[in-house]
């Protein structure tokens, strides 16, 4: 899932601020391990 693909999920207004946002949240969901990172931009659950 993408960062874009999120904001439309939550039925946010694709703009550059709620993006990022959400893309900085994605990355801070990585560092701890919950979301993987396959590709730059692509976040993913790591396989259980």
């Amino acid at each position: 899932m993408r960062a874009r693909d999120l904001c439309q999920a939550l039925d946010l207004p694709i703009l550059p601020k709620n993006t990022e946002g959400i893309r900085s949240k994605l990355k801070r969901l990585v560092s701890r391990g919950i979301l993987t990172e396959p590709e730059p931009g692509l976040f993913a659950r790591p396989d259980a």
